[in-house]
């Protein structure tokens, strides 16, 4: 059973505690085990109150069953589905007895759907507790009575907010908002219970406010609602550009509910939660959710019994905007940092990185001033290696020159101790040489963070031949406690994301080489679904830094990587991108096209433009080197190529992976297209022999 119900007088306690698992969660049998406890409650008329808790740790009830989710593919399925919990919630809201959810950790779609059932929610202080309906990120709404019960207790505006964005929430951030009613310690946490069970019984309390006036005038009539949805659609639209419907039906669902009775808004829920279980947005969603987490757990083989050695001392060697945001990530997470650099004006400049990065946290109040004060402090700039011999781990962030990066190693392997870990933050050169470089290369690993690294979730682990075991297991327990989603790349040029992606970028060079538009490109990619089209991404990311990467890639990988013309002009005008304010685009208080640029695009085989021919010249090229990449063992599986594309370079979520859309198509089709434009452009599009043994075994990536 994977609940219990005991009874200490006239109280009563409802015990998840799932005896196969990390987690509790809702399936159908759980559900039904629930039902059955509510119904016997119903029978003793001497229990006055219930209260709800979790026996496991950190987890109140994780959600429903995703597999179950995932299973339903009838829109008839998922309504007796969606209808069959939202009963079995509705006899809870119903019953006539003071009824406590006690929340000491993770209470996530339908356990919040739960918890919203009850007369009242209580919190711990853990900071382990998160609260909300992140339905929206699989594709779908809440099917269990969230859409009704969560706009009544925080009012439509807040409510709809933490429907449509998925938004999840902390203990305090749920008092404040009243999602919950109390927060306690977690020690003695069953005398508090009691002595709140006193408080509410004579006279029940509620925790929320008096509306303000706006919050009156867009709530409470029917001019304010038209302008309060009509925003949250607007809003919805810009963030999701259309391609996920499910925060849409959101808005939908919940403002056709507004004032009508529990029985039509529940009808209109799982109507809605059906017409989107069975989409292919949700499918894919659901399938890049099984990715994540899977990733965001990673261990390797080998790994799984050794015992890492606690990472609480860093260094970092190079203070740019790269080794600002490291150190800035480190500190945040409690790690003391030394942050070196050859002078104090590059000091400067990492320290103020790191410091504009702590700023914006607490202006979004994602941490409080002080906080960001202490952290802050434990970063600590040095001209030369003192503190580095303390230093548990050292990350090197110096420019991308291998000779330089050699000689960096060469020192740190005589400074630092014995045991420490030392990562390279290169982007695509060689982790080995860096290692041989160093009188112990097992304790070398390559941790290729993303630009801006407080941002972007992935890390490429870089995994040399000479990379011990425990060195890798110790990089795998850093990324993990930075917060960051870990693959593990094999030692080779540009290693996975860079290779795939710069290949892309080059692509989109040469239609504009061919007379395409600059923004028809930037747009197409983004009609796609990708959050900036290429050369938004490049003066993103610094138009220098993809030119030296296209070089290091072209070097060690073939012509195809060389960059276009049009790239190596602009390079040397001095265009750097964002940095420097001008690129591709000019930057500044709104972004337009950089006129100069377009003068110096040589248009050397003019073609009629085709969007279709362009899109799959862009991402079929990139299917093709991520064929190449698992060809050469650079990743081990599909699924590290999908995560490392959707978390590396924004791959639209919707669409599965760059790999799972490949399986879409076909890799019959794909081969085909490849093909096609390997006769028209050249030998860069020619399918890879992995594809060819796929096509000729009839495999998918994905089976």
């Amino acid at each position: 059973m994977s609940i219990s119900f005991r009874q200490q007088n006239n109280i009563g306690f409802i015990e998840f505690d799932h005896p196969q698992a990390k987690v509790n969660i809702l399936s159908a049998e759980v559900l039904q085990q629930f039902d059955a406890i509510v119904e016997e409650i119903k029978r003793k008329s001497e229990i006055k109150a219930v209260f709800i808790l979790s026996k496991k740790k950190d987890i109140f009830i994780a959600g429903a069953d995703i597999k179950e989710i995932e299973g339903i593919n009838e829109k008839e399925e998922g309504v007796l589905k969606a209808q069959a919990g939202q009963n079995i919630f509705n006899q809870l809201e119903d019953l006539n007895i003071l009824t406590i959810a006690v929340i000491d950790g993770v209470a996530l779609g339908g356990g919040c759907e739960l918890a919203l059932a009850c007369r009242y929610r209580i919190a711990t202080f853990n900071e382990k507790v998160r609260i909300g309906l992140p339905e929206v990120n699989l594709g779908i709404i809440p099917g269990f009575g969230g859409t009704y019960r969560m706009p009544r207790l925080l009012g439509l505006e807040k409510g709809l907010r933490m429907i449509a964005t998925g938004k999840v929430i902390s203990g305090p951030e749920a008092l404040k908002a009243g999602l919950v009613d109390r927060l306690y310690p977690a020690q003695g946490l069953e005398e508090h219970l009691l002595n709140f069970l006193e408080e509410v019984s004579p006279k029940p309390v509620t925790r929320r406010k008096p509306k303000k006036f706006k919050q009156k005038f867009l709530e409470d009539n029917p001019i304010g609602r038209l302008v309060l949805f009509k925003e949250f659609r607007r809003s919805v639209l810009e963030s999701t550009k259309g391609f996920y419907p499910a925060p849409l039906k959101a808005v939908e669902v919940v403002e056709a509910s507004v004032g009508k009775s529990r029985e039509f808004a529940l009808e209109l829920e799982r109507k809605g939660f059906s017409e989107l279980v069975t989409t292919k947005v949700s499918k894919n969603l659901v399938k890049v959710f099984y990715l994540s987490e899977k990733y965001k757990k990673l261990t390797w083989p080998g790994t799984e019994n050794l015992t890492a050695k606690p990472l609480n001392r860093a260094a970092v060697l190079g203070a740019g905007v790269m080794g600002g945001g490291i150190a800035q990530l480190l500190s945040f997470q409690g790690m003391s940092v030394r942050l070196k650099d050859i002078n104090y004006e590059a000091i400067g400049k990492g320290l103020k990185a790191a410091r504009k990065i702590f700023d914006q946290a607490v202006h979004k109040r994602k941490t409080s001033a002080s906080f960001s004060r202490i952290r802050m402090a434990q970063i600590s700039p040095a001209l030369d290696y003192s503190g580095f011999p303390e230093a548990d781990v050292v990350i090197e962030a110096v420019v991308e020159n291998m000779d330089i990066k050699k000689k960096v190693f060469a020192e740190l392997g005589k400074v630092t101790s014995p045991q420490a870990l030392l990562c390279t933050n290169t982007s695509a050169l060689s982790v080995t040489q860096m290692a041989q470089a160093t009188q112990n290369p097992s304790r070398v690993i390559g941790l290729h963070f993303f630009n801006p690294v407080h941002r972007m979730p992935l890390i490429e682990i870089v995994k040399t031949d000479l990379t011990s075991l425990e060195t890798l297991a110790a990089a795998l327990q850093l990324v993990k406690r930075l917060g960051k989603t870990p693959i593990v790349v094999k030692d080779g040029c540009g290693f996975l994301v860079n290779r795939v992606l710069l290949g892309y970028i080059n692509e989109a060079g040469r239609l504009l080489e061919e007379g395409a538009g600059l923004t028809q490109i930037d747009k197409l990619v983004t009609d796609f679904g990708l959050p900036m089209g290429p050369f938004l991404l490049t003066d993103e990311v610094g138009i220098d830094v993809g030119i030296k990467v296209l070089h290091i890639l072209a070097d060690g990988l073939g012509e195809r990587f060389k960059p276009v013309e049009t790239f190596e002009k602009i390079y040397k005008a001095g265009f750097l991108g964002k940095k420097s304010g001008k690129g591709f685009y000019v930057h500044g208080k709104s972004r337009s096209l950089n006129p100069k640029v377009m003068s110096m695009v040589t248009v050397h085989h003019r073609r009629a433009w085709n969007s279709q021919e362009a899109i799959d010249r862009m991402i079929l090229l990139m299917v093709n080197e991520a064929a190449l990449c698992l060809q050469e063992k650079i990743v081990e599986d599909p699924g590290a190529v999908d995560i490392g594309m959707i978390m590396g370079m924004g791959f639209p979520p919707f669409r599965g992976g760059l790999l799972r859309y490949a399986d879409s198509l076909g890799i019959e089709m794909v081969i085909d297209r490849l093909r096609a434009f390997e006769k028209n452009f050249g030998p860069r599009f020619q399918p890879c022999p992995f594809l060819l043994k796929m096509q000729e075994r009839q495999e998918k990536f994905f089976s």
